[in-house]
């Protein structure tokens, strides 16, 4: 788009769309951002726009922009204070079942390798070692222990 067009537009509608902005972000710095992202992307696009449709594609615009923003704040504040849930109880139920069914019904050497590997995060080299035993066994090991829980807990997936 034109720069004079651009700088006719912003002369036209900066002070519309800024309001809209602060209804929805509150934020001085971010109005200005978003309303200025704004014009620039018009600065480097191709696009024209209709003398009739200028300021609803704008304020559309800001709207959206300020939207995209708050999920953004959202998911970033989600993802450092993850909200507890109630699905957390009954996995750890779930969790404490499957360790107590393993020192039950496996061996003393399937439950050190299934222990070694899922708890302590052990390679299959790793346990292998200490266990005294080959790659593929400690694979076989944990292959059955897998399959006897499965049949437990989830007998249709067999």
């Amino acid at each position: 788009m034109k720069r004079e067009t651009v700088q006719r537009l912003f002369m036209q509608h900066y002070a519309r769309m800024y309001r809209v902005a602060r209804t929805l972000l509150y934020d001085e710095q971010e109005c200005e951002d978003v309303v200025g992202d704004i014009f620039e992307s018009l600065l480097s696009s191709s696009m024209e726009l209709l003398p009739d449709g200028e300021e609803r594609y704008l304020l559309t615009s800001v709207r959206n922009r300020c939207i995209k923003r708050l999920r953004h704040e959202q998911i970033r504040r989600d993802a450092r204070h993850p909200a507890p849930t109630d699905d957390d109880e009954p996995e750890d139920e779930r969790m404490t079942d499957i360790l107590e069914f393993v020192s039950a019904r496996l061996t003393e050497q399937e439950q050190r390798i299934f222990h070694r590997r899922f708890s302590e995060g052990c390679s299959y080299e790793e346990i292998a070692a200490s266990e005294d035993i080959s790659r593929v066994a400690v694979w076989k090991h944990l292959s059955h222990a897998i399959t006897v829980i499965r049949r437990h807990f989830n007998p249709r997936m067999l």
